[in-house]
């Protein structure tokens, strides 16, 4: 009898083992649970100082500031050999470009981006024709288009040129003017320029 005893209190010792460890396996899995939870709700120490600048306005590629004061950093750019719109002669220009900007981050942007920057210079300078760039307004011209084809080639916003007035009315309302975006660019310096 003593022996049937025993195995009677045998199984319920491993019923309660069993028990134990299901008990103890769900436990583990709600902490888990609860410290994924507590893991994807938390924001990097980067994101809490300017939680309130995060929900006002997505991050976008920010133009320098310029500053007057600052050391200027020219960029030069290998010469232009280009032929331009003249329908009456076959005229070509040879153009060189030096970029003055003030933040040494895009300069490293700039050599990244060359061949895309090389390729929109290209086309605004081919867009033109020598009574175009003969002019100093002409030049003026062609240093802003530089500036604008060359930030959006960097991947900034830049806003579209302007119609003349007189296209511009019959073929638009006029629209509210607003600030344009500030460009990368400072200012666009020519180190020569031939025309033939």
């Amino acid at each position: 009898m003593s022996t049937a005893t025993a195995t009677d209190a045998a199984p319920p010792a491993k019923g309660k083992k069993k028990l134990i460890i299901m008990a103890g396996g769900g436990v583990l899995v709600v902490v888990l649970a609860l410290v994924a939870f507590l893991m994807m709700g938390k924001k990097p120490p980067a994101e809490e100082e300017g939680a309130a600048d995060a929900h006002a306005k997505p991050a976008a590629p920010a133009a320098p500031k310029f500053d007057p004061k600052a050391v200027p950093i020219f960029v030069p750019l290998d010469p232009f050999t280009v032929n331009l719109a003249d329908r009456d002669a076959e005229r070509y220009a040879q153009v060189g470009i030096t970029l003055e900007i003030s933040d040494a981050q895009l300069n490293e942007r700039i050599k990244v981006y060359m061949p895309a920057i090389r390729n929109n210079i290209l086309m605004a300078i081919a867009d033109k024709t020598a009574a175009d760039l003969a002019t100093r307004e002409g030049k003026a011209a062609l240093a802003e288009k530089v500036k604008r084809e060359t930030s959006k080639a960097l991947g900034f916003e830049v806003e579209e040129e302007e119609e003349p007035e007189e296209e511009a009315s019959t073929t638009k309302k006029k629209k509210k003017k607003r600030a344009p975006p500030p460009l990368p660019i400072n200012n666009v310096h020519f180190s020569n320029f031939i025309i033939q």
